[in-house]
C-alpha cells in the first residue's frame, strides 16, 4: 500500500515538472517570435518614429536641413535648431555669381544655402511647424515631393533644386517615406520662413 502511494506521489511530481517545463518552453520560443514580427514592420525598430528617425539619421538630411555654429573645426550642427532649414536672416554666401555660375560650381558656407548654375537654393523646413514647415502636409504631400521632385508636395509646385537629391530619394519604399514624414511630424515645430530660391544671374538678362 505505502508502494503504490509513493509511485502515486512520484508520478504526480513528474506529470507537474513535465507541466511547467513545457510552460517555460513555449513562452521561450514564442516571446522572441512575437519581437521579431512587431519590429520587423518598422525597419528592426521599437516604433516607425524610431525607423524613421534612423532614416532621416543616415540619409544625411541634416546636412542641409540643420543650421550649423561655425567653429574652430568648422560648421557643426545646431541640434536647438534641428531640421528648421536655411536660417531666415543669414545671407548666401559672399562671391562672384556669376563666375560661379559660368564655371558651373557649387558653392555654399553652412550647407543650407547653396549658390550653384541654378541660382541659389536655400534648405527647407522640414519640422512639424504648420506654418513654415510641414506641420500642415500630409504624407501624400511627402511622397509627391520625393517621388516627383516639387515644392510643398502638390503636382503643379516648382522642381525641386539641387543640391536636394531627390532623385535618390524616390527610391525608397512607402514604408521607409511613411516612417520618414511620421518622424518629421514629431519634430520639435520651430518657426523659420525660409527665403524663396533666386534664379541665375544669367536669368535676368
Amino acid at each position: 500500500m505505502q508502494l503504490l502511494k509513493s509511485t502515486a506521489f512520484m508520478l504526480s511530481v513528474v506529470v507537474i515538472a513535465a507541466m511547467l517545463m513545457t510552460r517555460c518552453s513555449n513562452n521561450k520560443s514564442t516571446a522572441p517570435e512575437t519581437t521579431l514580427q512587431q519590429t520587423s514592420s518598422f525597419g528592426g525598430f521599437e516604433t516607425k518614429e524610431k525607423w524613421g528617425e534612423h532614416l532621416v539619421t543616415v540619409g544625411g538630411c541634416n546636412d542641409c536641413h540643420t543650421p550649423k555654429k561655425i567653429t574652430a573645426m568648422g560648421p557643426v550642427i545646431d541640434s536647438s535648431l534641428w531640421l528648421s532649414g536655411h536660417p531666415e536672416h543669414m545671407p548666401i554666401p559672399e562671391i562672384d555669381r556669376k563666375l560661379v555660375e559660368s564655371k558651373g560650381l557649387a558653392v555654399t558656407n553652412a550647407m543650407t544655402s547653396w549658390v550653384g548654375p541654378w541660382g541659389v537654393s536655400f534648405a527647407a523646413n522640414l519640422t512639424s511647424d504648420s506654418t513654415t514647415g510641414i506641420g500642415a502636409w500630409t504624407l501624400e504631400n511627402f511622397i509627391t515631393a520625393i517621388r516627383k521632385g516639387k515644392k510643398s508636395g502638390t503636382p503643379g509646385g516648382r522642381p525641386l533644386l539641387p543640391p536636394m537629391p531627390w532623385e535618390w530619394f524616390k527610391h525608397m519604399s512607402d514604408a521607409e517615406l511613411d516612417a520618414i514624414f511620421t518622424y518629421l511630424q514629431y519634430t520639435k515645430p520651430i518657426h523659420n520662413v525660409v527665403p524663396p530660391p533666386l534664379p541665375p544671374l544669367s536669368a535676368k538678362h
